[in-house]
């Protein structure tokens, strides 16, 4: 009879404690990449009051059966549904990342590595990648070639003052291509038709005027007049070009000769106050190049006028974006059309993911029965996985299947009270029975 009061007792403290997990998982149903868990009873030790034996031929007797009494219950395990992918939200924001497949973003918190889903990751005044809880977001870095290097991970960097500027490159070239139509009459004065942006050594932006004349049906001058800086610091003097002749086959429209390779060559400097005021300038000592522009592109057809020009070099860049495509690659984009590889996010693969070990703070720690780290990571596309910008991964908690476990537990809990109550009104019975 003591025994039956025992193993209402167990069962009572088995059924505490799944509810304890049942509350925890409704506590954490808003938790980003949260993994529900759930709780298996077994039942303990049992006392043996007659051993199983088999059939005797020699008395002609059958074999019995072991009679055991059970001791009640116990938790056989409390395991995380880690393999289920929580329902993607969307937030827009590029540092929040979820995970495809069934890898772990590497973390690294107080000198120790972690491992997490959740990758609601912002950056710290350092410029780190870190996690909300301050933990730093591991993975690989560049070379100075800009060329991933996939050794140990370390802490990723998305701002700083090496990534903020981009090298300028001073223009070489440019082309002018498109459209002449013949009949225009406004070609016989001269027309400005294209306006070309070009770059020094430093970055500085200047436009060139390009004139074109036509001289007959097939014969037009093409000028580049004033040159002039964009950059709005001073006022700059600039000198004026020589012409170039361009030839067209009448019948075809198409450019027969050019009298040159045509280049521009000029020399600029910001003027003073004085000269500004004076009007005499000395000499230009700053050269910036000779930019060569190709003209092999323009025709004379029937059609309207369109012309169309390009350039080569580029400004100074600034920063202006950070993004992280779905394989983890950082890729800054910059004000003068550069990108930048700054790194690249690792994540860690277990041969046994319901071995990691919970250490709170949406982190998880590696255990003997999960697997080690390697200490180096992997490329979340070679287990078929994705990292998506812009979501974050919810968690997989059911709550419909959450209340009806607790429905369930509370009353497995009532059921071994009402064990306890008749128990004790037996012990009763028994203790009367002196009177």
């Amino acid at each position: 009879m003591m025994r039956s009061l025992y193993s209402g007792v167990s069962g009572l403290r088995a059924h505490q404690t799944k509810m304890d997990v049942i509350g925890n998982n409704i506590a954490n149903v808003n938790t980003t990449a949260y993994k529900a868990s759930s709780v298996t009873f077994s039942d303990v030790f049992y006392q043996t009051t007659q051993t199983a034996s088999g059939p005797n031929a020699a008395t002609g007797k059958g074999g019995q059966n072991a009679i055991q009494i059970g001791l009640g219950s116990g938790i056989g395990s409390i395991s995380t549904s880690i393999a289920t992918e929580g329902a993607a939200q969307r937030t827009d924001n590029p540092f929040d990342l979820k995970l495809s497949g069934s890898s772990f973003f590497v973390v690294n918190s107080g000198g120790g590595n972690y491992f997490t889903r959740a990758g609601d990751f912002t950056t710290d005044e350092a410029g780190n990648l870190v996690t909300s809880g301050g933990a730093s977001v591991m993975g690989w870095q560049v070379d100075a070639s800009g060329n991933i290097v996939k050794d140990q991970v370390s802490a990723l960097k998305v701002k700083g003052d090496a990534f903020t500027y981009t090298t300028p490159e001073a223009s070489t070239k440019a082309t002018l291509s498109g459209n002449l139509n013949s009949s225009d009459p406004s070609f016989k004065n001269g027309t400005v038709v294209a306006g070309i942006t070009f770059y020094d050594s430093l970055g500085y932006e200047y436009l060139a005027t390009v004139n074109i004349k036509q001289v007959d049906a097939s014969n037009y001058t093409l000028s580049v007049g004033a040159i002039t800086s964009t950059n709005g610091i001073g006022t700059n003097l600039v000198g004026t070009l020589d012409s170039a002749d361009l030839k067209f086959n009448p019948d075809t429209g198409q450019i027969l000769t050019t009298t040159s390779n045509f280049k521009m060559s000029f020399t600029t400097r910001a003027l003073t106050a004085d000269e500004i005021a004076s009007g005499k300038f000395k000499d230009i000592a700053t050269k910036i190049g000779d930019i060569a522009l190709d003209t092999s592109g323009i025709k004379t057809y029937g059609d309207a006028t369109s012309l169309t020009k390009t350039q080569d070099g580029k400004k100074v860049g600034k920063m202006s974006a950070v993004g992280i495509d779905t394989s983890g690659l950082i890729v800054a984009s910059y004000t003068n059309g550069d990108t930048m590889v700054l790194g690249q996010i690792a994540v860690a693969n277990f041969s046994n993911p319901s071995g990691l070990e919970k250490a709170g703070d949406n982190l998880y720690a590696a255990t003997l029965n999960s697997g080690l780290f390697n200490g180096i990571g992997d490329d979340v596309t070679a287990n078929n996985g994705s990292i998506n910008s812009g979501q974050l991964e919810m968690s997989n908690v059911d709550l419909s299947a959450q209340f009806t476990e607790m429905i369930t537990t509370q009353r497995g809990f009532q059921a071994n009270s009402r064990i306890i109550t008749i128990s004790d009104t037996m012990l009763e019975e028994l203790v009367n029975l002196k009177r």
